[in-house]
């Protein structure tokens, strides 16, 4: 059952959670606890006796959240390896599902498994889903006037409370106007996503199009398909020219 105080909300996650360390298992757990600090993404925390002993040393640091109450830190330490204030508990807390739980800094962390499957970024949202649909709509992408990308085996990926990205097949693309940088981003629902340049005869726009080489199993079906930032392109779908999208990313 969820709950909710101020601008928190709390629900168990019913996976098995473990989380490496030093190259110790440092959490192992069938009891965490996914936490919406934020309006767009849980965090996990654990039960803290869940948590291998002489992994959590006090801190003198402390911090108030309002809605949270007042966090204790500690420093995080297995063998030779140690992270400052990379764990931190609500002992106090005014919601009861936080005073016997630790919440560890989610980077800091050498590794973080969800069962037998690693997660990257953070926990992976129960209220989030990806849906990837092969299409023979004739979709072409424009950029300066130019067409880089004129495909009818289009794949649509339709993420939770995100745009449709578009991804096209390479061999739909107009790849010699595209550049290979060394920008990367990671997803915790797609996996590590390289970018390229768009460069057309009147402009070079940085970064503008990416692919998952090696996506997560759950979107294997985007692998080594190109996508671009529909902000910041134009795209034509049956004909139809697409109103570009408002985002962070705009």
């Amino acid at each position: 059952m969820s709950s909710t105080r101020g601008t928190v909300r709390t629900e168990p996650s019913h996976k098995r959670v473990r989380v490496v360390f030093g190259g110790e298992l440092i959490v192992d757990t069938i009891d965490a606890l996914y936490v919406w600090e934020g309006p767009h993404y849980p965090q996990y925390y654990l039960p803290l006796q869940d948590v291998a002993s002489g992994v959590l040393e006090s801190s003198a640091t402390t911090k108030r959240s309002p809605s949270r109450g007042t966090a204790s830190y500690f420093t995080v330490r297995a063998g030779d390896h140690k992270a400052v204030d990379a764990a931190w508990t609500y002992p106090d807390s005014p919601l009861d599902e936080l005073r016997d739980r630790v919440r560890f800094e989610f980077d800091a962390m050498d590794a973080w498994f969800e069962e037998d499957e690693e997660i990257i970024v953070h926990p992976r949202s129960p209220t989030t889903r990806v849906q990837i649909l092969p299409s023979s709509r004739h979709v072409t992408v424009s950029v300066d006037g130019v067409v880089v990308a004129d495909t009818h085996r289009p794949m649509f990926l339709f993420e939770t409370g995100l745009p449709r990205r578009t991804y096209v097949h390479k061999l739909d693309v107009r790849m010699d106007l595209l550049t290979p940088t060394d920008t990367s981003s990671r997803c915790p629902y797609k996996g590590t996503a390289r970018y390229w340049t768009i460069n057309t005869p009147s402009a070079t726009h940085a970064d503008l199009a990416w692919s998952y080489p090696t996506p997560l199993p759950e979107s294997e079906r985007i692998a080594n398909l190109i996508a671009f930032f529909d902000e910041k392109v134009d795209v034509v779908v049956d004909g139809q020219p697409q109103e570009r999208p408002h985002t962070p990313f705009s």
